[in-house]
Order: C-alpha cells, then structure tokens, then sequence
C-alpha cells in the first residue's frame, strides 16, 4: 500500500490543511499550500479520505517562507498550521476558508479581508498549557496525537510569561499566564520550588485551589478592569479583547434604554460595554454556566445596577423563559462547537438585531444559515487574525430582522 506520493495541491480547507487527489481519493495536506507540488507522507487513512505531510517541496507556491520555529514541520509540534507561510498570506487563506465555509454551509458571499492585529506573527500567546513527558520535560503534542515533542522555546508564546521550559515538572501539565497588567500565574500540581514561586503572582492547582499568592490575575480592556481566576476563559491574543469589544459595540448599535443578551458571558467583557451602551434605564441580562466564569462575573460586574447574572446554561434559560419574553439586541459568543440548539430560542425573543462572535467559521456558517430560515439577514461581517501562525480565525457577524419570524 502507497505510503509517500506525489501530488499537485489544490485549496486552502478548513482545519489548517490544503486538498489534494490521489488516485481519485481526497488527501488532506498538512505543511503546504494551493499550487504547490508536492511529495506527501500519508499519515492516516479512513473509508473516505486520507491524511499527509508534505515532506518534500518540488514546486513552491508563492508566499512559502522558511518556518522560523525548529520544532514546526512534519512528525513536529502540531501547535502551528502556518509556520511554513507568509503572514500576509496566512490572513489570505484564512479569508478564503471564511469565504469558502459561508459559501458552502449558508449560501452567502463574503467579499472582506481578515485583518492583521499585532503582534501579526510571533510572541503573542498570553496562555500556553504545556505538557510533561515521562522525564517531567515540557512540550507540546504532535498533530493529531499524545505523543510531546520537548521544545526549549515556543516562538507564540509571549515574551513576560512565567518560564516553563527548560525545567522539569512531576505533573502531566502546566499552563503558564501573563495578563495585560501583567500578572503572572502558573496552573499546574506540579511541586514549586521557592525559586519559581518567586517569579510568579500566584500558583494554582488543576482543581482551582490557590496553592499559593493570587489565584487570579487582572486583565485591563479600554478603561475596565477584569478578574480572571485561574484558568477561566480569556483570549489569549493580548489584543484580541479590546478588538473583539470595538467591533461587537459597534455591529450591536445598543441604544440608551435598550434590552440586550449578552450569551455565553464569561466573565462579563462584553456585558461591561455593553451595559454603558444601554445605560441605567436599559438592562443587559448576562448569562453564563461555568460556575468559576460567573464567580468573576459577580466581582467584576457588581456595580453595575442594569445588569443581571443568570447562571444557567444559554440553551436552558432561553428554553424556560429565564431570558424574558423580548430583547432589543442579543450578542453571543458561543463555544467552537456554535449555537445550534439556541437558534430557535434567540429568534422567538425578536430582537432587532444579533451578534454573533465566533472562533470556528464552520460553525458560524451553519447557524447563519439557520437564522436566515428564521428570518435575519446577514448585514455585516468582520474576520481578525487572532492566532497567527494557526488556521485559527475569529469572527464578528451582524444579522438584521428583515421579515416576520418563522419557526
């Protein structure tokens, strides 16, 4: 059976791979780009497609650049999709998958661009979890595997965070953090030296027990200023909030007095601003599960009087009516897996217009395509290069009611 071929690569794909034919069979291409040629490594076979690296480069495409990182490539670090291409050209293909998914999945054309944020390539990465092989090194995972590569620098990882590499730990993982203020946790069960528990603000267990300092760090957006305890949820991009929260004020138009949902809240970033567009006279429900999210979301929205917590699950509330009947707005920025199941219950609140924040553009195309049969037109959509190096995008779209609402 063919292990290594030579094939001619086609687009860009959705999960940091191009497509490729082999005998009439669809071979999924790590480690190149559209218009190469290219001998491939097959790596995983099923019933209906394959899976490879490009091992050896015969034709390269434009935009190919060395990768800057040692541990990236084939049988590497599966941390990187990108590091083989030009970050302009990265943001290109990650515009041609949006375009692609939106086309495919919800019949819609999108003619923007993924904009840059910087850092545009390297040093970004604000969280990084690492794991510990069996001699206590840490590392990272190999694609698609539980196999660590022991790496002596990540080249995402931003500068300030507390050190990992290059020491040895007795536990299976440890993440490292470093915040906009910059405060510094280590989230790990590892045993701390004195001399490492120096160099950070806080070290807390897996569990969420604060083993030692802070458990939480501080994390500044414009001029507001959010608890994060432990290993809750934050963007790992240093500009991704800040980013996110500018185009999400401006596609929600919220006016002084409004009604809006804010989905999937987390530890209330856009409930924060969201709540100075509506003022006291309006209200802004925010809602979220995670208990240690809505823990922070209490200290960081209490004094805010138009705001209400619902810690319930976003499908939950809306299913028993925790939500109310009506809302003006709704902005949500639900899980990689999308908001399937809260579709429905979105649209029978009828509001004006909808939000939706989204990290897997497969899963935004779905749902938009849902509420399109609902009866909300896709009015605006912007894309951000949040995780370069990675196929990794973010999106902001706006929908508008534009007929009655159907069930």
């Amino acid at each position: 059976m063919t292990t290594e071929a030579i094939v001619d690569v086609g687009p860009v794909a959705h999960g940091g791979h191009c497509v490729a034919r082999l005998d009439g069979q669809v071979v999924f291409v790590r480690h190149a780009l559209p218009g190469e040629r290219v001998r491939i490594a097959i790596t995983e076979r099923t019933k209906t497609f394959l899976r490879a690296d490009a091992v050896e480069i015969l034709q390269a495409a434009p935009g190919r650049v060395e990768p800057p990182c040692p541990y990236a490539g084939p049988g590497r670090c599966g941390g990187c999709d990108f590091q083989h291409v030009d970050p302009a050209v990265q943001r290109e293909l990650l515009g041609d998958v949006v375009r692609e998914q939106l086309r495919r999945l919800a019949g819609l054309t999108w003619d923007g661009v993924v904009e840059a944020v910087e850092p545009a390539a390297l040093g970004w990465r604000t969280r990084v979890q690492f794991a510990v092989d069996d001699l206590g090194r840490p590392g990272l995972r190999r694609h698609r595997s539980h196999d660590i590569i022991p790496v002596d620098r990540c080249l995402i990882a931003h500068p300030d965070l507390p050190v990992v590499l290059g020491r040895t730990w007795d536990a299976e993982t440890v993440e490292s953090i470093v915040s906009s203020t910059g405060d510094r946790l280590l989230i790990t069960d590892a045993s701390i030296s004195d001399e490492v528990e120096a160099e950070v603000d806080g070290v807390v267990a897996t569990d969420g027990t604060v083993r030692g300092g802070r458990g939480s760090v501080t994390e500044r957006v414009l001029a507001a200023d959010f608890r994060v305890s432990g290993s809750g949820f934050w963007q790992v991009h240093p500009e991704a909030a800040t980013t996110l929260v500018e185009a999400v004020i401006e596609g929600a138009g919220a006016r002084q007095g409004d009604t809006v949902l804010d989905l999937y809240a987390g530890v209330g970033l856009f409930t924060t601003f969201l709540a100075d567009e509506v003022g006291e006279s309006g209200t802004v429900l925010s809602v979220e599960s995670d208990p240690g999210g809505s823990r922070d979301a209490r200290r960081n929205l209490h004094d805010l009087p138009q705001v209400t917590l619902v810690g319930e699950t976003v499908e939950r509330a809306l299913r028993h009516g925790l939500l109310g009947t009506a809302a003006d707005v709704v902005v949500l920025d639900p899980p990689r897996t999308g908001a399937k199941k809260a579709v429905q219950g979105i649209v029978d609140l009828a509001p004006r217009r909808i939000v939706y924040v989204a990290c897997d553009p497969a899963a935004l195309a779905r749902d938009l395509a849902s509420f399109a049969a609902r009866g909300y037109e896709l009015t605006g959509l912007r894309a951000f290069a949040l995780f370069p190096m990675t196929h990794h995008v973010e999106c902001v779209a706006v929908l508008e009611r534009t007929s009655a609402t159907a069930d």
